[in-house]
Parts: structure tokens; C-alpha cells; sequence
């Protein structure tokens, strides 16, 4: 019995001691990556394209953001990122919730099949071609709402949402709440949603970040430069090189290519953080609900 105890306990050690060095492991591979972005964004450009920048900044310079917040350009991208960010998140919330709740009644005649027509447009589309074409004829090309409008409902969500109100949410409650004379809107708002608040921090999570990300519906709708967001100049500047107008103004830079290229890496480092710097800085206060809306999800189906 001591033996087999001692077997027992020395093979949780192991255990525990495994667990340890894989989760540093992953630890080490996910924030590595992070933090070497961050001072390649700050070190010498020369250092970082002769691949001598391992960890910490070496060279510490600010001649990459200087250049990059010198571009107006990507403070009209800011302010447009923001507001497709902001609103966007505001009309998929307004759409999605609403729609969930009504596949999670229970009275709902019919929810089965219209859940059904909701799963069918994840593995079928009408495609680009024919998007655009509707884009067009709705009168939507080079407008806000060719950007809001197409990622507005994401089925997904959808279904998260449904689910979280169809488990989460007491039956009985909504009913007791009918039974008194509370009308569905009412029910909606005064009773499931603020019991739902950690699926709809979660739902706001993903609507943000996939509004600030996302970039391929102003990349085929829009063609007026005014209305592009933040993502699309960023990839216009690492993809398709456009560092020459953003250097103009900086003499030093012009008088060699070298230096234009050099700088361009620092350049294409500190556009990364100046890009990613907000979801970061709001991701920590979601946090809390994410895991908790997550986990309530994965428990109960």
C-alpha cells in the first residue's frame, strides 16, 4: 500500500512537473514572437536587417514611429477604423441578439427550419461576383455601410447566442415573467439580456476585433481612399511598398535606398504595434467574461 502511494505521488510530481515545463514552452513561443516585434520596433533599423536584434531593443530609436505618425494617412485610417469599429459592433450586437433570442424561444413555431436556413449560409455563399453585383445595385459601393453592413450578422454568433439564452436563461423565469403581463420586448431587455451579460462581452470581443481586422470588404467596395480603414493602408504599405511617399519629407532618408529600406523594416515592425495597441489594451477588461461566457457555453451544450 506505501509503495503503490509513493509510486502514486512520484508520478504526480512528474505530471505536474511536465505540465509546468509545457505550458512555459508555449509560454515561451507565443510571447517571444510578441516582445520581438515590440523592440524591433524600437531598435536600430540596421541591427534589424542584419538580424542582430534577439530579444531586447539594441539601438534604441524612435525613427520608425516618427516616420509612420508623420504619414497622414494612417490617422485618417485610425479614425475610420474606429468608427467602423465602434458602429459596426453596435449594429451586429443590435441584429444578432434579437435574432438569437427569437430561435431560442421555445413558442417559436417553425425555429428548427429557420436555424436550418441560418447553418446553410456557412457552407454556402453566392460568391464574390454576385455579392459585389447586389453591392452595386443597392447603391452601397464607396460607402460606410459597404464596410457595416456585409459582416453585420455572423452566423456564429448567432448560434453562440442562441444557445447561451436556450441553456443559461431559466424557461420558467421567461415564462413567470409572461404569465405577468411582460410583453416579449420587455422580457428581452429587461430580463435575458442582463442575465447574458458574459455571452454579450463575448459577442462584442469578437464583433470589435473583427471589425478592426478586417479589411477585404473595403479592399472590393470601396474605392475612395477617404473611407479606408486602418488595415487597408497598413497593407497597402507592407504589401504593395509605398514607403517613398511617406518618406518625402525626410532628406536623410531620400539620399540612399539603403536607409530607406532599413528604416522600412523598423517601419513595418512599429506598424504591427501601432495597429494592434488597442484591442490589447481592451482585451484584458473583456477578459473576464470571455472565459466565463466561453466555459458556461462549453458546459451546458
Amino acid at each position: 500500500m506505501g509503495i503503490n502511494m509513493k509510486n502514486k505521488s512520484r508520478n504526480d510530481r512528474v505530471f505536474r512537473l511536465a505540465t509546468v515545463l509545457l505550458s512555459l514552452f508555449f509560454l515561451i513561443v507565443t510571447l517571444y514572437p510578441l516582445l520581438y516585434v515590440l523592440s524591433a520596433s524600437f531598435s536600430d533599423p540596421v541591427a534589424v536587417t542584419k538580424g542582430e536584434l534577439w530579444l531586447l531593443p539594441k539601438g534604441l530609436t524612435l525613427a520608425g514611429y516618427e516616420a509612420i505618425f508623420d504619414y497622414k494617412p494612417i490617422w485618417t485610417g485610425y479614425r475610420n477604423t474606429i468608427f467602423y469599429s465602434v458602429f459596426g459592433t453596435v449594429i451586429s450586437l443590435a441584429l444578432t441578439l434579437p435574432c438569437a433570442y427569437a430561435l431560442s424561444r421555445r413558442d417559436l413555431k417553425g425555429r428548427g427550419a429557420l436555424s436550418m436556413l441560418f447553418l446553410f449560409t456557412m457552407f454556402f455563399s453566392g460568391g464574390m461576383i454576385p455579392t459585389y453585383l447586389a453591392m452595386k445595385q443597392f447603391g452601397l459601393l464607396n460607402t460606410v455601410w459597404a464596410v457595416l453592413i456585409p459582416g453585420a450578422v455572423g452566423v456564429s454568433n448567432v448560434i453562440i447566442a442562441r444557445t447561451y439564452f436556450a441553456t443559461s436563461v431559466p424557461w420558467e423565469i421567461q415564462e413567470a415573467a409572461i404569465v405577468d403581463g411582460c410583453s416579449n420586448t420587455r422580457l428581452f431587455l429587461a430580463i435575458v439580456l442582463p442575465l447574458s451579460m458574459p455571452m454579450v462581452a463575448v459577442l462584442t470581443l469578437y464583433a470589435f476585433v473583427y471589425q478592426w481586422n478586417q479589411f477585404f470588404n473595403a479592399l472590393i467596395y470601396l474605392s475612395d481612399s477617404r473611407l479606408y480603414p486602418l488595415q487597408l493602408y497598413l497593407r497597402n504599405i507592407l504589401l504593395m511598398d509605398q514607403m517613398n511617399a511617406m518618406l518625402e519629407g525626410d532628406s536623410e532618408a531620400m539620399q540612399a535606398l539603403l536607409e530607406r529600406i532599413q528604416l522600412k523594416e523598423s517601419m513595418k515592425y512599429g506598424i504591427v504595434v501601432v495597429s494592434s495597441f488597442p484591442v490589447l489594451v481592451i482585451y484584458p477588461f473583456l477578459q473576464k467574461y470571455f472565459a466565463k461566457g466561453v466555459m458556461m457555453g462549453a458546459i451546458k451544450g
